[in-house]
């Protein structure tokens, strides 16, 4: 990992008009940085994309695999090193960090099959008498330069999952990482023009936000993609004019326990669910119903399950819950926590914080009108309370204003279909903590927590258009 990174725009380095520090989470030394492109620099970027487009749309389908296959080959190559900066600049603990480095390297391997996938239909036209003899084809198109916008707490993968499929079907990116993780973009960039990426098809240009902004509303830009804050997102979509635009806003994750669940395991995989990575994940679990039945041996195990989760330096292979991302975010962590005790919720155990560090804490007794009950906490606080009627706790679910997943612990398949047709969430896991995700599943959510899918093949789907072609093959003219 180098000292300093310049921009990258059409395979060459570039220097920007300001210069971002990228810290440690963990101790605030600095890792590195970075330059900061600006409005020019961030038009410089788009004019690349928009013409390497122009070749790169045409690329046949064997050279897109052959490159998607080469970059994931230089992303295992490089394991070690891309793991080092994830923890050095996103605090995230080594054993998760290594563990984003292989998934991300299955995502542009899966990248790979869906650029050998990527077909159309022959649609049959004779449905009435005038369109007799007639054929269509469909097609999917790509649709141009895309501006991809990234967050800091999966700053590879979530990254692979905006480049991968967008070079799959033929489109080019320009990158804005996060301004606190950047390196690892860099280090991908570093990857993918090694691969042999033709010049100017991915540009990796990190940005202040007013630079950012160029991005949104530039016309030669085809479609945003962006994870982030709900607030960040909408306003985004809000500015970006006839662009499609793809977001990925985050959520307050909901896991319920039946009484026929498997207590033990519920508890185990919702204390990891809830506070690895110090609960910096979209799908973080945030809320726990328990049935008033189960809920004094849950709490129990849940809370000796928490009790075992090795808490510290993310440089440590056994490390699960690690620093916030920066002393700022647990302020705010810490904040909630002590405006849901001031409001009467009872504390189980946490609540501490050394530095960036805050304890993992259980909450019991909260409310709606709390912030930790109603909006994103994105950090390690969880709160447990009790139902006695099933129904009731997916009504509890629905009333958040985010839907991305949930959790559902038990053994009852009729419980189990009717929380997956009563839950207003872009997923359902069963018997599983709603932090499951794997890379080639759809992945979005409802309400506030965004619009569209990623997910490989659903992201490519999203990255493409459909054109239709009419064929007349009665081989009757017009009279002349």
């Amino acid at each position: 990992m180098k000292k300093r990174y310049a921009l990258r725009i059409a395979g060459a380095e570039v220097e920007g008009g300001t210069t971002l520090p990228v810290l440690d989470p963990w101790d605030g030394s600095r890792v590195a940085e970075v330059a900061a492109a600006g409005v020019e620099e961030m038009k410089m970027a788009v004019q690349c994309a928009a013409d390497s487009f122009r070749e790169y749309r045409t690329a046949p389908t064997h050279r897109r695999a052959d490159l998607l296959e080469a970059i994931a080959s230089g992303i295992r190559s490089r394991r070690e090193e891309l793991a080092a900066a994830i923890v050095a600049e996103a605090g995230k603990p080594l054993a998760m960090a290594r563990g984003e480095v292989d998934r991300a390297a299955n995502t542009f391997r899966l990248a790979v099959e869906e650029a050998r996938r990527i077909g159309g239909e022959v649609i049959p036209l004779d449905l009435q008498p005038d369109a007799e003899g007639r054929v269509g084809i469909t097609s999917r198109f790509p649709l141009g330069p895309v501006a991809a916008i990234s967050p800091f707490n999966f700053p590879l993968n979530l990254v692979a999952h905006k480049v991968a499929p967008a070079l799959a079907c033929g489109n080019t990116v320009v990158l804005k990482p996060s301004s606190k993780t950047p390196v690892t973009a860099h280090l991908l960039g570093e990857i993918a023009q090694a691969a042999g990426l033709p010049e100017g098809v991915l540009n990796v240009v990190p940005a202040r936000v007013e630079a950012a902004e160029e991005l949104v509303t530039d016309p030669r830009i085809r479609m945003v993609t962006f994870t982030g804050s709900a607030e960040v997102g909408w306003q985004l979509r809000s500015r970006a004019g006839r662009k499609k635009v793809l977001l990925e806003l985050g959520g307050n994750a909901a896991a319920v326990v039946e009484p026929d669940a498997d207590l033990e395991f519920a508890a185990e995989r919702i204390a990891l669910g809830s506070f690895a990575y110090a609960g910096q994940i979209c799908i973080s679990v945030q809320h726990v119903l328990v049935h008033e039945d189960v809920l004094e041996r849950f709490r129990d195990l849940f809370l000796a399950a928490v009790a075992s989760l090795p808490v510290g330096d993310p440089r440590d292979p056994a490390t699960v819950v690690g620093p916030m991302i920066s002393s700022r975010s647990a302020d705010r962590v810490v904040s909630w926590i002590e405006e849901a005790r001031g409001a009467g919720a009872e504390l189980l155990t946490g609540g501490g914080r050394k530095g960036s560090l805050v304890e993992p804490t259980v909450l019991e007794g909260t409310d709606a009108a709390m912030k930790v009950g109603c909006r994103e906490a994105f950090g390690p606080v969880v709160t447990l309370d009790a139902y006695d009627d099933f129904g009731k706790a997916l009504e509890r679910v629905n009333a958040s204003c985010y839907g991305l997943q949930a959790g559902v612990f038990t053994e009852g398949l009729r419980r189990a279909f009717e929380a997956y047709r009563g839950l207003e969430v872009g997923g359902v896991i069963v018997n599983d903590y709603p932090t499951f995700r794997v890379d080639h599943m759809p992945y979005g959510g409802v309400k506030e927590s965004g619009l569209g899918r990623e997910g490989v093949r659903y992201a490519v789907e999203e990255m493409t258009e459909p054109r239709l072609l009419v064929l007349n093959l009665s081989g009757r003219r017009r009279p002349e």
